[in-house]
């Protein structure tokens, strides 16, 4: 009996350690982001998931995809929720809050260190912003003699006839730009006719490709094919790191405001944990791995970024502060409709 006990009683203690471990680990919350995936995937898992989950005792599960993608996620799943925070491009952030996807954000001190454009509304926060503005090639500029552009207003220029891409409606940033030149003709988002009239009339006549897809728009720029382009600061930025004359302008009308929108989820069963990770995104030390890894902007005024970094993204109150928000809740509501008019009007 007793050489029988002594072969069982290992046994027993392993599978009582096993068991004890599986109910530490059943104890661990587990908190699932939903996110971009690529350099912001392997910036979230590789950096701030780490460190996150160490501070608070949480795990944290990151599910990758685009904004698209996410907001199909939060839609399929409306009864009962798997996601607990989400990360989405702006326009469909608001789509988020409209469908009742997003839970209030509660109040903390870091929140006080925010510049106003970092506040959407109560149930979303922009934890990045990049910048919708120009692109132009700087050796092409200057073989031709041309000054650095400096206003929005050199899309209608007829030197640029043919030379000029702009990316379609479907496109935030072709959306911003119909929407900039309504601003610039007394418009605006609830006033879009004068922007459409502009558009079709004026820039139209010079635009050689309505381009949304990235890569096509550099092979444009590589081949000569164009010299100038409305596109986002982070965008021309990663086309620069290659070794590309190219270079980013922001209008002295004011750019257009790109925000990565940050929502905890509703009937979350870590709330807590959702709400501190969102805060923990707009500290300093993350914001500024977000604006070294990904062109994000910081949102958090307090932030201090190194000169060469700092040239890259939209940074402090004189370009954070002066970036212009979209009315997402009109244009959500319109854009089908705008869709329907620019392909009848402008894209042809």
């Amino acid at each position: 009996m007793k050489a029988k006990f002594l072969v069982v009683a290992p046994l027993a203690a392993a599978i009582a350690l096993a068991c004890a471990g599986i109910v530490h680990a059943q104890s661990v919350p587990t908190l699932y982001v939903g996110a971009y995936g690529g350099s912001t995937e392997k910036a979230f898992k590789e950096k701030i998931i780490p460190a996150f989950e160490a501070s608070r005792k949480v795990k944290i599960v990151y599910v990758a995809g685009n904004s698209t993608d996410t907001l199909a996620k939060l839609q399929a799943q409306k009864d009962k929720q798997e996601l607990d925070l989400v990360l989405l491009d702006d326009g469909p952030m608001q789509q988020a809050v409209q469908f009742g996807f997003c839970d209030k954000v509660k109040d903390a001190p870091i929140y006080k260190d925010l510049y106003p454009l970092a506040r959407i509304d109560d149930r979303s926060m922009a934890i990045g912003a990049v910048a919708t503005g120009l692109a132009y090639n700087t050796e092409a500029f200057k073989k031709a003699g041309l000054p650095k552009p400096d206003s929005w207003q050199i899309l209608i220029d007829k030197k640029f006839k043919q030379k000029l891409a702009i990316p379609p409606i479907s496109n935030t940033y072709g959306l911003q730009t119909l929407i900039m030149y309504a601003k610039m003709r007394g418009g605006g988002e609830k006033a879009i006719d004068a922007g459409f009239d502009a558009m079709a009339k004026e820039v139209a006549p010079n635009v050689l490709a309505w381009e949304p897809s990235p890569g096509k728009m550099t092979e444009l720029f590589q081949n000569g094919d164009i010299n100038l382009a409305v596109w986002g600061s982070g965008r021309t930025e990663s086309f620069r790191a290659t070794g590309f004359p190219i270079e980013f302008v922001y209008p002295k009308e004011g750019a257009m405001a790109l925000l990565i929108a940050a929502c905890p989820v509703v009937n979350s069963d870590v709330p807590e944990h959702a709400q501190a990770l969102l805060q923990y995104l707009m500290t300093p030390e993350v914001q500024v791995l977000l604006a070294e890894t990904q062109g994000f902007g910081p949102v958090n005024s307090k932030v201090k970024l190194e000169p060469a970094i700092a040239a890259k993204v939209p940074y402090g109150p004189a370009q954070i502060g002066k970036l212009l928000p979209t009315n997402w809740s009109v244009v959500n509501e319109k854009r089908g409709e705008w869709t329907n008019r620019w392909n009848r009007t402008i894209e042809r």
